[in-house]
Protein backbone atom coordinates (compact mmCIF):
# COMPACT_ATOMS: atom_id res chain seq x y z
CA UNK A 1 0.00 0.00 0.00
CA UNK A 2 1.66 3.61 -0.80
CA UNK A 3 1.34 6.49 1.37
CA UNK A 4 -0.18 8.91 0.67
CA UNK A 5 2.00 11.78 0.21
CA UNK A 6 1.08 15.73 1.71
CA UNK A 7 0.67 18.72 -1.56
CA UNK A 8 3.76 21.18 -1.08
CA UNK A 9 3.18 24.97 -1.73
CA UNK A 10 5.48 25.43 -4.94
CA UNK A 11 8.53 27.80 -5.17
CA UNK A 12 8.16 27.46 -9.09
CA UNK A 13 7.20 30.19 -11.60
CA UNK A 14 3.65 30.93 -12.39
CA UNK A 15 4.45 29.16 -16.40
CA UNK A 16 5.58 26.15 -14.85
CA UNK A 17 2.27 24.32 -15.43
CA UNK A 18 2.63 24.69 -19.13
CA UNK A 19 5.28 22.24 -19.73
CA UNK A 20 3.15 19.62 -19.25
CA UNK A 21 1.38 18.90 -22.30
CA UNK A 22 -2.12 17.69 -20.71
CA UNK A 23 -2.43 20.57 -19.15
CA UNK A 24 -1.40 23.09 -21.68
CA UNK A 25 -3.97 21.39 -24.19
CA UNK A 26 -6.51 21.34 -21.66
CA UNK A 27 -5.68 24.80 -20.35
CA UNK A 28 -5.80 26.32 -23.60
CA UNK A 29 -9.19 24.28 -24.60
CA UNK A 30 -10.41 25.26 -21.49
CA UNK A 31 -9.72 29.41 -22.74
CA UNK A 32 -11.97 28.83 -25.66
CA UNK A 33 -15.01 27.31 -23.77
CA UNK A 34 -14.54 29.93 -21.54
CA UNK A 35 -14.66 32.73 -24.24
CA UNK A 36 -17.46 30.91 -25.85
CA UNK A 37 -19.90 30.68 -22.84
CA UNK A 38 -19.25 34.73 -21.95
CA UNK A 39 -20.09 35.37 -25.34
CA UNK A 40 -23.07 33.47 -25.04
CA UNK A 41 -23.97 35.34 -21.95
CA UNK A 42 -23.97 38.64 -23.54
CA UNK A 43 -26.60 37.36 -26.13
CA UNK A 44 -28.55 35.28 -23.62
CA UNK A 45 -28.87 38.49 -21.35
CA UNK A 46 -29.52 40.73 -24.49
CA UNK A 47 -31.76 38.93 -26.24
CA UNK A 48 -34.04 38.82 -23.47
CA UNK A 49 -33.52 42.62 -23.14
CA UNK A 50 -34.95 42.52 -26.64
CA UNK A 51 -37.88 40.39 -25.79
CA UNK A 52 -38.99 42.01 -22.14
CA UNK A 53 -38.70 45.29 -20.56
CA UNK A 54 -39.22 43.67 -17.24
CA UNK A 55 -35.80 43.57 -15.31
CA UNK A 56 -36.88 40.76 -13.27
CA UNK A 57 -36.70 38.67 -16.47
CA UNK A 58 -33.20 40.02 -17.37
CA UNK A 59 -31.31 39.70 -13.94
CA UNK A 60 -33.28 35.69 -14.04
CA UNK A 61 -31.07 34.61 -16.85
CA UNK A 62 -28.11 35.31 -14.32
CA UNK A 63 -30.41 32.83 -12.26
CA UNK A 64 -30.46 30.23 -14.47
CA UNK A 65 -26.78 29.87 -15.39
CA UNK A 66 -25.92 30.00 -11.94
CA UNK A 67 -28.90 28.03 -9.84
CA UNK A 68 -27.98 24.38 -10.86
CA UNK A 69 -24.62 25.33 -9.08
CA UNK A 70 -26.26 25.50 -5.74
CA UNK A 71 -28.92 22.56 -6.49
CA UNK A 72 -26.51 19.75 -7.55
CA UNK A 73 -23.28 21.10 -6.62
CA UNK A 74 -23.18 18.35 -3.61
CA UNK A 75 -23.88 15.46 -6.22
CA UNK A 76 -21.48 16.64 -8.67
CA UNK A 77 -18.90 16.74 -6.12
CA UNK A 78 -19.95 13.16 -4.81
CA UNK A 79 -19.73 11.76 -7.99
CA UNK A 80 -16.09 13.87 -9.17
CA UNK A 81 -14.81 12.06 -5.94
CA UNK A 82 -15.82 8.92 -6.43
CA UNK A 83 -15.75 7.97 -10.26
CA UNK A 84 -13.28 8.86 -13.41
CA UNK A 85 -13.42 12.95 -13.59
CA UNK A 86 -12.57 12.42 -17.11
CA UNK A 87 -15.29 10.70 -17.80
CA UNK A 88 -17.62 12.97 -15.69
CA UNK A 89 -16.25 16.18 -17.31
CA UNK A 90 -17.27 14.75 -20.97
CA UNK A 91 -20.61 13.81 -19.79
CA UNK A 92 -21.11 17.34 -18.35
CA UNK A 93 -19.60 19.08 -21.26
CA UNK A 94 -22.12 16.95 -23.82
CA UNK A 95 -24.90 18.21 -21.29
CA UNK A 96 -23.78 22.02 -21.99
CA UNK A 97 -23.69 21.63 -25.98
CA UNK A 98 -26.24 20.25 -26.15
CA UNK A 99 -28.50 22.97 -24.45
CA UNK A 100 -26.45 25.69 -26.51
CA UNK A 101 -27.43 23.03 -29.56
CA UNK A 102 -30.79 23.57 -28.64
CA UNK A 103 -30.58 27.05 -27.69
CA UNK A 104 -28.86 28.05 -31.00
CA UNK A 105 -31.31 26.28 -33.11
CA UNK A 106 -34.50 27.67 -31.51
CA UNK A 107 -33.21 31.50 -31.98
CA UNK A 108 -32.25 30.85 -36.12
CA UNK A 109 -36.07 29.15 -36.20
CA UNK A 110 -37.55 32.59 -33.98
CA UNK A 111 -38.86 30.38 -31.43
CA UNK A 112 -37.22 31.07 -28.67
CA UNK A 113 -39.31 32.93 -25.80
CA UNK A 114 -38.39 34.40 -22.68
CA UNK A 115 -39.12 31.14 -20.57
CA UNK A 116 -37.94 28.51 -23.45
CA UNK A 117 -34.06 31.12 -23.50
CA UNK A 118 -34.38 30.54 -19.44
CA UNK A 119 -34.81 26.62 -19.47
CA UNK A 120 -32.06 26.21 -22.22
CA UNK A 121 -30.09 28.64 -20.27
CA UNK A 122 -30.87 26.45 -16.85
CA UNK A 123 -29.58 23.40 -19.04
CA UNK A 124 -26.17 24.63 -19.68
CA UNK A 125 -25.66 25.77 -16.23
CA UNK A 126 -26.64 22.26 -15.41
CA UNK A 127 -23.56 20.82 -17.52
CA UNK A 128 -21.05 23.65 -15.80
CA UNK A 129 -22.38 22.50 -12.22
CA UNK A 130 -21.50 19.01 -13.06
CA UNK A 131 -18.14 19.94 -14.18
CA UNK A 132 -16.77 22.66 -11.86
CA UNK A 133 -16.07 19.85 -8.54
CA UNK A 134 -14.21 17.38 -11.56
CA UNK A 135 -12.22 20.57 -13.12
CA UNK A 136 -10.89 21.31 -10.19
CA UNK A 137 -10.26 18.47 -8.45
CA UNK A 138 -8.54 17.15 -11.15
CA UNK A 139 -5.87 19.56 -11.63
CA UNK A 140 -3.43 17.39 -9.39
CA UNK A 141 -3.60 14.77 -11.79
CA UNK A 142 -2.76 16.78 -14.62
CA UNK A 143 0.92 18.39 -12.90
CA UNK A 144 2.97 17.07 -10.44
CA UNK A 145 2.47 18.49 -6.74
CA UNK A 146 4.90 21.02 -6.92
CA UNK A 147 3.42 22.98 -10.01
CA UNK A 148 -0.27 22.66 -8.48
CA UNK A 149 -0.60 25.77 -6.71
CA UNK A 150 0.39 27.85 -10.38
CA UNK A 151 -1.62 25.54 -11.94
CA UNK A 152 -4.97 26.16 -9.74
CA UNK A 153 -4.29 29.80 -10.59
CA UNK A 154 -3.61 29.73 -14.00
CA UNK A 155 -7.17 28.11 -14.29
CA UNK A 156 -8.63 30.95 -12.63
CA UNK A 157 -6.75 33.56 -15.04
CA UNK A 158 -7.67 31.43 -17.98
CA UNK A 159 -11.88 32.28 -17.20
CA UNK A 160 -10.52 36.14 -16.02
CA UNK A 161 -8.57 36.35 -19.35
CA UNK A 162 -11.65 35.50 -21.55
CA UNK A 163 -14.01 37.41 -19.42
CA UNK A 164 -11.75 40.77 -19.94
CA UNK A 165 -12.47 40.09 -23.79
CA UNK A 166 -15.19 37.45 -24.28
CA UNK A 167 -17.96 40.57 -23.25
CA UNK A 168 -16.37 42.91 -25.89
CA UNK A 169 -16.17 40.10 -28.57
CA UNK A 170 -20.11 39.34 -27.91
CA UNK A 171 -20.62 42.61 -27.69
CA UNK A 172 -19.53 42.98 -31.13
CA UNK A 173 -20.92 39.90 -32.51
CA UNK A 174 -24.38 40.23 -31.09
CA UNK A 175 -24.11 43.87 -32.80
CA UNK A 176 -23.22 42.63 -36.24
CA UNK A 177 -25.55 38.95 -36.17
CA UNK A 178 -27.81 39.06 -33.63
CA UNK A 179 -27.33 36.88 -30.55
CA UNK A 180 -27.81 33.15 -32.62
CA UNK A 181 -24.59 34.16 -33.46
CA UNK A 182 -22.97 34.14 -30.00
CA UNK A 183 -25.40 30.84 -29.38
CA UNK A 184 -23.98 29.22 -32.34
CA UNK A 185 -20.31 29.97 -31.38
CA UNK A 186 -20.74 29.10 -27.91
CA UNK A 187 -21.58 25.30 -29.35
CA UNK A 188 -18.96 25.73 -31.51
CA UNK A 189 -16.23 26.36 -28.99
CA UNK A 190 -17.12 23.65 -26.19
CA UNK A 191 -15.40 21.24 -29.22
CA UNK A 192 -11.65 21.50 -28.44
CA UNK A 193 -12.14 21.35 -24.81
CA UNK A 194 -14.14 17.63 -25.66
CA UNK A 195 -11.01 17.00 -27.96
CA UNK A 196 -8.71 18.20 -25.26
CA UNK A 197 -10.50 15.23 -23.20
CA UNK A 198 -10.75 12.69 -25.60
CA UNK A 199 -6.97 13.07 -25.77
CA UNK A 200 -5.96 12.77 -21.97
CA UNK A 201 -4.68 9.78 -21.13
CA UNK A 202 -5.65 9.78 -17.01
CA UNK A 203 -4.02 7.27 -14.74
CA UNK A 204 -6.00 6.63 -12.05
CA UNK A 205 -5.08 4.71 -8.11
CA UNK A 206 -7.63 2.20 -7.36
CA UNK A 207 -8.47 2.90 -3.31
CA UNK A 208 -8.32 -0.37 -1.36
CA UNK A 209 -11.49 0.43 -0.30
CA UNK A 210 -14.61 0.48 -2.26
CA UNK A 211 -16.60 3.35 -3.35
CA UNK A 212 -19.31 4.73 -0.97
CA UNK A 213 -22.51 4.78 -2.42
CA UNK A 214 -23.72 8.25 -3.62
CA UNK A 215 -26.63 8.68 -1.57
CA UNK A 216 -23.66 7.70 1.59
CA UNK A 217 -20.94 10.07 -0.21
CA UNK A 218 -23.00 12.98 -0.45
CA UNK A 219 -23.55 12.85 3.60
CA UNK A 220 -20.67 11.98 4.14
CA UNK A 221 -19.48 15.48 2.35
CA UNK A 222 -22.30 17.28 4.46
CA UNK A 223 -21.26 15.54 7.87
CA UNK A 224 -17.52 17.23 6.64
CA UNK A 225 -18.93 20.54 6.45
CA UNK A 226 -20.92 20.62 9.15
CA UNK A 227 -18.18 19.69 11.78
CA UNK A 228 -15.29 22.25 10.19
CA UNK A 229 -16.17 25.32 11.65
CA UNK A 230 -13.67 27.44 9.49
CA UNK A 231 -15.55 25.38 6.17
CA UNK A 232 -18.78 26.84 7.10
CA UNK A 233 -17.48 30.47 7.65
CA UNK A 234 -16.40 30.69 4.35
CA UNK A 235 -19.20 29.27 2.83
CA UNK A 236 -21.80 31.83 4.85
CA UNK A 237 -19.43 34.62 4.01
CA UNK A 238 -19.37 33.78 0.62
CA UNK A 239 -22.90 33.20 0.21
CA UNK A 240 -23.60 36.78 1.90
CA UNK A 241 -21.19 38.67 -0.84
CA UNK A 242 -23.40 36.73 -3.20
CA UNK A 243 -26.11 37.97 -2.31
CA UNK A 244 -25.26 41.49 -1.93
CA UNK A 245 -22.35 42.15 -4.75
CA UNK A 246 -24.40 40.12 -7.32
CA UNK A 247 -26.21 43.75 -7.46
CA UNK A 248 -23.40 44.12 -10.21
CA UNK A 249 -23.45 41.20 -12.27
CA UNK A 250 -27.22 40.55 -12.57
CA UNK A 251 -27.81 44.51 -13.40
CA UNK A 252 -24.97 45.26 -15.85
CA UNK A 253 -27.50 44.93 -19.15
CA UNK A 254 -29.34 47.51 -17.55
CA UNK A 255 -26.32 49.52 -16.45
CA UNK A 256 -25.28 49.71 -20.09
CA UNK A 257 -28.88 50.16 -21.54
CA UNK A 258 -30.36 52.91 -18.84
CA UNK A 259 -27.46 54.20 -16.93
CA UNK A 260 -25.26 54.81 -20.24
CA UNK A 261 -27.91 54.80 -22.54
CA UNK A 262 -26.11 52.10 -25.09
CA UNK A 263 -26.54 48.89 -26.66
CA UNK A 264 -24.59 45.78 -26.62
CA UNK A 265 -21.49 47.14 -27.36
CA UNK A 266 -21.45 49.49 -24.37
CA UNK A 267 -23.02 46.02 -22.41
CA UNK A 268 -19.56 44.36 -23.79
CA UNK A 269 -17.66 47.23 -22.98
CA UNK A 270 -18.55 47.21 -19.42
CA UNK A 271 -18.28 43.79 -18.76
CA UNK A 272 -14.99 43.42 -20.94
CA UNK A 273 -13.99 46.44 -18.06
CA UNK A 274 -15.11 44.11 -15.30
CA UNK A 275 -12.81 41.08 -16.65
CA UNK A 276 -10.15 43.00 -17.19
CA UNK A 277 -10.23 44.37 -13.06
CA UNK A 278 -10.81 40.28 -12.35
CA UNK A 279 -7.38 39.35 -14.23
CA UNK A 280 -5.53 42.25 -12.58
CA UNK A 281 -6.86 40.93 -9.03
CA UNK A 282 -6.00 37.64 -10.17
CA UNK A 283 -2.45 38.49 -10.46
CA UNK A 284 -2.19 40.16 -7.00
CA UNK A 285 -3.66 37.63 -5.24
CA UNK A 286 -0.20 36.17 -3.71
CA UNK A 287 0.63 39.78 -2.70
CA UNK A 288 -2.58 40.30 -0.80
CA UNK A 289 -2.48 37.22 0.67
CA UNK A 290 1.13 38.00 1.99
CA UNK A 291 0.46 41.34 3.48
CA UNK A 292 -2.67 40.93 5.07
CA UNK A 293 -4.74 38.69 6.53
CA UNK A 294 -8.09 36.54 5.24
CA UNK A 295 -10.16 39.04 7.46
CA UNK A 296 -8.35 42.28 6.73
CA UNK A 297 -8.18 41.22 3.15
CA UNK A 298 -12.11 40.64 2.58
CA UNK A 299 -13.29 43.80 4.81
CA UNK A 300 -10.61 46.07 2.30
CA UNK A 301 -12.38 44.21 -0.28
CA UNK A 302 -15.64 44.80 0.51
CA UNK A 303 -15.23 48.27 1.64
CA UNK A 304 -13.77 48.86 -1.80
CA UNK A 305 -16.53 47.24 -3.83
CA UNK A 306 -18.93 49.40 -2.07
CA UNK A 307 -16.86 52.45 -3.58
CA UNK A 308 -17.25 50.51 -6.91
CA UNK A 309 -21.10 49.67 -6.77
CA UNK A 310 -21.51 53.77 -5.73
CA UNK A 311 -19.88 55.35 -8.53
CA UNK A 312 -21.03 52.94 -10.84
CA UNK A 313 -24.71 53.74 -9.51
CA UNK A 314 -23.97 57.40 -9.81
CA UNK A 315 -22.11 57.55 -13.17
CA UNK A 316 -23.87 58.53 -16.67
CA UNK A 317 -20.38 59.00 -18.42
CA UNK A 318 -18.92 55.14 -20.00
CA UNK A 319 -15.05 56.31 -18.64
CA UNK A 320 -15.89 57.02 -14.90
CA UNK A 321 -18.25 53.26 -15.56
CA UNK A 322 -15.78 51.53 -16.60
CA UNK A 323 -12.74 53.10 -14.56
CA UNK A 324 -15.10 51.96 -11.11
CA UNK A 325 -16.11 48.46 -12.89
CA UNK A 326 -12.05 47.74 -13.17
CA UNK A 327 -11.79 48.71 -9.41
CA UNK A 328 -15.41 46.13 -8.70
CA UNK A 329 -13.63 43.07 -10.82
CA UNK A 330 -10.37 43.21 -9.47
CA UNK A 331 -12.02 43.07 -5.55
CA UNK A 332 -14.16 40.65 -6.99
CA UNK A 333 -11.46 38.43 -8.15
CA UNK A 334 -9.58 38.39 -4.62
CA UNK A 335 -12.52 37.99 -2.56
CA UNK A 336 -13.97 34.86 -4.27
CA UNK A 337 -9.68 33.75 -4.72
CA UNK A 338 -9.06 33.77 -0.78
CA UNK A 339 -12.45 32.12 -0.17
CA UNK A 340 -11.30 29.16 -2.58
CA UNK A 341 -8.25 29.12 -0.99
CA UNK A 342 -9.36 28.89 2.78
CA UNK A 343 -11.60 25.97 0.76
CA UNK A 344 -9.19 24.42 -1.00
CA UNK A 345 -6.42 24.37 1.99
CA UNK A 346 -9.14 23.30 4.48
CA UNK A 347 -10.71 19.99 3.18
CA UNK A 348 -8.43 16.90 2.63
CA UNK A 349 -8.08 15.11 -0.34
CA UNK A 350 -11.16 12.59 0.33
CA UNK A 351 -13.64 14.93 0.26
CA UNK A 352 -11.91 17.88 -1.87
CA UNK A 353 -14.63 17.69 -4.75
CA UNK A 354 -18.07 18.07 -2.46
CA UNK A 355 -15.86 20.85 -0.30
CA UNK A 356 -15.54 22.37 -3.23
CA UNK A 357 -18.98 21.65 -4.37
CA UNK A 358 -19.97 23.08 -1.37
CA UNK A 359 -18.73 26.78 -1.95
CA UNK A 360 -19.89 26.35 -5.38
CA UNK A 361 -23.05 26.29 -4.15
CA UNK A 362 -23.08 28.78 -1.26
CA UNK A 363 -21.37 31.36 -3.65
CA UNK A 364 -23.28 31.02 -6.94
CA UNK A 365 -26.38 30.33 -4.47
CA UNK A 366 -25.87 33.45 -3.10
CA UNK A 367 -25.47 35.46 -6.40
CA UNK A 368 -28.14 33.51 -8.17
CA UNK A 369 -30.58 34.25 -5.24
CA UNK A 370 -29.35 37.71 -4.59
CA UNK A 371 -29.84 38.51 -8.68
CA UNK A 372 -33.05 37.32 -8.38
CA UNK A 373 -33.85 39.74 -5.19
CA UNK A 374 -31.89 42.62 -6.91
CA UNK A 375 -34.19 42.72 -10.12
CA UNK A 376 -37.01 42.52 -8.49
CA UNK A 377 -36.20 45.79 -6.43
CA UNK A 378 -34.74 47.53 -9.41
CA UNK A 379 -38.41 47.15 -10.98
CA UNK A 380 -40.15 48.92 -7.88
CA UNK A 381 -37.14 51.70 -7.46
CA UNK A 382 -34.74 51.23 -10.55
CA UNK A 383 -31.62 50.30 -11.41
CA UNK A 384 -29.90 53.20 -9.62
CA UNK A 385 -31.42 52.66 -6.37
CA UNK A 386 -30.77 49.03 -6.26
CA UNK A 387 -26.93 49.24 -6.74
CA UNK A 388 -26.95 52.08 -3.80
CA UNK A 389 -28.58 49.97 -1.24
CA UNK A 390 -26.34 47.10 -3.03
CA UNK A 391 -23.37 49.69 -1.93
CA UNK A 392 -24.79 50.24 1.30
CA UNK A 393 -24.92 46.53 2.00
CA UNK A 394 -21.62 45.94 1.32
CA UNK A 395 -19.95 48.77 3.53
CA UNK A 396 -21.54 47.17 6.53
CA UNK A 397 -20.73 43.72 5.48
CA UNK A 398 -17.16 43.60 7.45
CA UNK A 399 -19.18 43.60 10.38
CA UNK A 400 -19.53 40.44 9.72
CA UNK A 401 -16.30 39.12 10.88
CA UNK A 402 -17.12 40.14 14.22
CA UNK A 403 -19.52 37.36 14.64
CA UNK A 404 -17.64 34.62 11.60
CA UNK A 405 -14.08 35.68 11.27
CA UNK A 406 -11.94 34.40 8.30
CA UNK A 407 -10.05 31.27 9.67
CA UNK A 408 -6.51 30.90 10.02
CA UNK A 409 -5.52 28.81 7.06
CA UNK A 410 -3.69 25.55 7.88
CA UNK A 411 -1.43 24.57 5.48
CA UNK A 412 -1.00 20.90 6.84
CA UNK A 413 -4.35 20.10 6.72
CA UNK A 414 -3.71 17.01 4.22
CA UNK A 415 -4.24 13.12 4.06
CA UNK A 416 -2.06 10.55 6.53
CA UNK A 417 -0.68 7.71 5.82
CA UNK A 418 -3.13 5.41 5.49
CA UNK A 419 -3.34 3.24 8.88
CA UNK A 420 -3.06 -0.28 9.21
CA UNK A 421 -5.95 -2.62 9.99
CA UNK A 422 -6.53 -3.09 13.68
CA UNK A 423 -6.92 -6.92 14.97
CA UNK A 424 -9.85 -8.61 14.01
CA UNK A 425 -10.88 -12.01 15.35
CA UNK A 426 -14.27 -12.12 14.96
CA UNK A 427 -16.14 -13.05 11.56
CA UNK A 428 -16.71 -9.35 10.19
CA UNK A 429 -17.52 -8.08 6.18
CA UNK A 430 -17.78 -4.56 5.93
CA UNK A 431 -21.38 -4.70 5.96
CA UNK A 432 -21.03 -5.81 9.37
CA UNK A 433 -22.24 -3.14 12.17
CA UNK A 434 -22.78 -0.61 13.88
CA UNK A 435 -19.45 -0.61 15.35
CA UNK A 436 -18.86 0.56 19.00
CA UNK A 437 -15.29 2.46 19.48
CA UNK A 438 -13.87 2.90 23.02
CA UNK A 439 -10.80 5.11 24.64
CA UNK A 440 -10.08 4.70 28.03
CA UNK A 441 -7.66 7.45 29.01
CA UNK A 442 -6.47 7.95 32.43
CA UNK A 443 -5.60 11.59 33.05
CA UNK A 444 -4.27 13.11 36.15
CA UNK A 445 -6.93 15.20 37.66
CA UNK A 446 -5.47 18.76 37.91
CA UNK A 447 -5.53 18.54 34.09
CA UNK A 448 -8.83 17.58 33.49
CA UNK A 449 -9.97 20.96 32.58
CA UNK A 450 -7.24 21.13 29.69
CA UNK A 451 -7.71 17.22 29.03
CA UNK A 452 -11.62 18.20 28.14
CA UNK A 453 -11.38 21.34 26.19
CA UNK A 454 -8.78 19.38 24.02
CA UNK A 455 -11.83 16.10 23.34
CA UNK A 456 -14.11 19.43 22.41
CA UNK A 457 -11.59 19.55 18.89
CA UNK A 458 -11.14 15.66 18.95
CA UNK A 459 -15.15 15.19 18.63
CA UNK A 460 -15.18 17.58 15.80
CA UNK A 461 -12.84 15.78 13.58
CA UNK A 462 -13.94 12.57 14.58
CA UNK A 463 -17.77 13.46 13.57
CA UNK A 464 -16.60 14.93 10.23
CA UNK A 465 -14.38 11.66 9.17
CA UNK A 466 -17.66 9.97 9.61
CA UNK A 467 -18.49 9.03 13.42
CA UNK A 468 -21.79 9.39 15.14
CA UNK A 469 -23.05 9.49 18.63
CA UNK A 470 -19.69 11.02 20.04
CA UNK A 471 -19.23 11.18 24.10
CA UNK A 472 -16.75 11.66 26.45
CA UNK A 473 -17.53 10.26 30.21
CA UNK A 474 -15.66 10.42 33.58
CA UNK A 475 -15.72 7.80 35.92
CA UNK A 476 -17.53 8.86 39.74
CA UNK A 477 -15.60 6.55 41.55
CA UNK A 478 -12.04 6.97 39.94
CA UNK A 479 -12.16 10.51 38.35
CA UNK A 480 -8.49 9.95 36.97
CA UNK A 481 -10.50 7.40 33.99
CA UNK A 482 -12.16 8.86 31.29
CA UNK A 483 -13.81 7.17 28.00
CA UNK A 484 -14.34 8.15 24.97
CA UNK A 485 -17.45 6.91 22.95
CA UNK A 486 -18.83 6.86 19.39
CA UNK A 487 -20.17 5.17 16.66
CA UNK A 488 -19.66 3.95 12.93
CA UNK A 489 -22.86 2.39 10.78
CA UNK A 490 -20.79 -0.28 9.76
CA UNK A 491 -16.59 -2.11 9.66
CA UNK A 492 -16.22 -0.37 6.20
CA UNK A 493 -17.34 2.70 7.89
CA UNK A 494 -14.96 2.50 10.52
CA UNK A 495 -12.16 1.79 8.33
CA UNK A 496 -12.81 4.81 6.03
CA UNK A 497 -13.23 6.78 9.36
CA UNK A 498 -9.55 6.40 11.03
CA UNK A 499 -7.73 6.59 7.66
CA UNK A 500 -9.62 10.03 6.79
CA UNK A 501 -7.38 11.79 9.54
CA UNK A 502 -5.31 14.83 8.36
CA UNK A 503 -1.35 15.18 9.93
CA UNK A 504 -3.56 18.21 11.76
CA UNK A 505 -6.11 15.89 12.84
CA UNK A 506 -3.23 13.29 13.75
CA UNK A 507 -1.42 15.83 16.10
CA UNK A 508 -4.73 16.32 17.73
CA UNK A 509 -5.23 13.05 18.53
CA UNK A 510 -1.49 12.82 20.04
CA UNK A 511 -2.08 15.38 22.20
CA UNK A 512 -5.34 14.00 23.69
CA UNK A 513 -2.93 10.95 23.72
CA UNK A 514 -0.21 12.91 26.06
CA UNK A 515 -2.42 13.21 28.78
CA UNK A 516 -2.86 9.96 29.34
CA UNK A 517 -0.47 8.66 32.70
CA UNK A 518 0.07 5.26 34.03
CA UNK A 519 2.55 2.43 33.04
CA UNK A 520 -0.31 0.84 30.55
CA UNK A 521 -0.96 2.75 27.31
CA UNK A 522 -4.64 4.27 25.91
CA UNK A 523 -6.91 1.17 26.06
CA UNK A 524 -9.03 1.27 22.81
CA UNK A 525 -12.09 -1.32 22.54
CA UNK A 526 -13.69 -2.38 18.78
CA UNK A 527 -17.16 -3.76 19.48
CA UNK A 528 -19.83 -4.97 17.39
CA UNK A 529 -23.36 -3.04 18.52
CA UNK A 530 -25.30 -6.09 16.84
CA UNK A 531 -23.28 -9.42 16.82
CA UNK A 532 -26.41 -11.45 15.62
CA UNK A 533 -25.10 -12.78 12.64
CA UNK A 534 -21.68 -13.78 14.67
CA UNK A 535 -22.97 -16.49 16.72
CA UNK A 536 -23.21 -19.70 15.73
CA UNK A 537 -26.49 -20.91 16.36
CA UNK A 538 -25.97 -24.80 15.48
CA UNK A 539 -22.99 -27.08 16.61
CA UNK A 540 -22.45 -28.15 12.90
CA UNK A 541 -22.19 -24.41 11.52
CA UNK A 542 -18.42 -24.54 10.56
CA UNK A 543 -16.31 -20.95 12.01
CA UNK A 544 -14.98 -18.63 9.14
CA UNK A 545 -12.49 -16.86 9.95
CA UNK A 546 -11.92 -12.87 10.00
CA UNK A 547 -9.66 -12.91 7.32
CA UNK A 548 -11.91 -15.06 5.01
CA UNK A 549 -15.39 -12.74 6.05
CA UNK A 550 -13.38 -9.73 4.91
CA UNK A 551 -11.73 -11.29 1.54
CA UNK A 552 -14.74 -12.22 0.57
CA UNK A 553 -16.86 -9.00 1.04
CA UNK A 554 -14.32 -7.01 -0.93
CA UNK A 555 -14.34 -9.73 -3.76
CA UNK A 556 -17.89 -8.94 -3.92
CA UNK A 557 -17.59 -5.01 -3.59
CA UNK A 558 -14.74 -5.25 -6.57
CA UNK A 559 -17.30 -7.51 -8.78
Amino acid sequence: MTPLKPRTISTEGITAPFRHLTFRRIWLASLLTNLGALIRSVGAAWAMTQMTTSADKVALVQTALLLPVMLISMPAGAIADMYDRRIVMLVALGMSLAGATALTALTWLGMVTPDSLLILCFVIGSGVALMDPAWQSSVSEQVPAEALPAAVALNSISYNIARSVGPAIGGMVVAAAGAVASFALNALLYLPLLVALFLWKRISEPSYLPPEKLSRAIVSGLRYIANSPSIKIVLIRSMITGVIGGAIIALMPLVARDLLGGGAQIYGIALSAFGLGAVIGALYVPEVRKRLSGEAAIRACALSMSGALLAVALSHELVLTSAALVLAGAVWMISWALFNIGVQLSAPRWVAGRSLAAYQAASSGGIAVGSWGWGHLTDAAGVDTALLISSGLMLISPLLGLWLRMPRINLQSEDAEALAHPEVRLALTHRSGPVVIEIEYRVAQENARAFHNIMQDVQLFRKRNGAYGWSIARDIADPELWTERYHCPTWLDYLRQRNRSTHSERALDRQAASFHVGPEPVRIRRMLERPFGSVRWKDDVPDHTASEALLGDYNRNRT
